[in-house]
């Protein structure tokens, strides 16, 4: 496939998000809420740079997996912080670990993949599913690590309830993670057919990328 078939385009449902971001903005500078431009403009620039990055790195990232983080940075930022989501809905928390779980899982598999074509390292599918399961699980302990240190040196509230919501973050990623790994090994093994939209992802950075 060349290089320009190969391209992100935006879907409509993303220009609506950028749109909205714009929207808020406007609003926001005329009531004078400098935090909600900050973190509009945030969201706005940094789902623009990923769409910028994939287009411009020679690896093709699954379409489907560049537009899931875009709304995942949307919902996190805009949605969580602005939209105060994260107090008005209980669960939020919990969607939003979910699937940061099940993409670092996702990502963590095709790193893997990709190492297999130059031959660095040789595993069955279990092990590449233990990879994603470890992969994506280490990136949740990661920010659970930067979490506590923001509340200790500036004093700020992001782990909420302290070590309930630690403990309570850590299992879904756990959940998120255990997932994706499910997913790579129905994917890798010979003798399971079974697509899902996880194996579907998989499969497409394979074929595109030549793996």
């Amino acid at each position: 496939m060349s290089q320009e078939n190969r391209l992100y385009r935006a879907p409509n449902f993303i220009k609506f998000l950028w749109a909205s971001l714009i929207l808020a903005s406007v609003i926001a500078f005329f009531e004078k809420e400098w935090i909600t431009i900050f973190i509009s403009f945030l969201t706005l620039v940094s789902t623009y740079y990923f769409i910028h990055l994939a287009n411009k790195i020679d690896f093709h990232v699954p379409s489907k997996l560049l537009t899931a983080t875009i709304v995942f940075i949307y919902a996190t930022l805009f949605l969580g912080e602005v939209g105060d989501f994260y107090e008005k809905f209980w669960w939020w928390d919990i969607v939003l670990h979910t699937g940061s779980a099940i993409g670092f899982g996702l990502i963590g598999v095709i790193i893997l993949i990709f190492l297999f074509k130059f031959k660095r390292v040789q595993g069955s599918p279990k092990m590449i599913a233990f990879f994603s399961f470890s992969f994506a699980v280490s990136i949740g302990a990661i920010w659970e690590i930067f979490e506590f240190s923001m509340d200790q040196l500036f004093g700020l509230n992001m782990q909420k309830s302290g070590l309930n919501d630690t403990m309570y973050d850590l299992m879904v990623d756990c959940g998120g993670a255990l997932l994706a790994s499910v997913s790579s090994y129905m994917y890798l093994h010979k003798d399971i057919k079974v697509e899902t939209t996880l194996t579907e992802i998989i499969d497409e950075a394979v074929t595109e990328n030549n793996l």
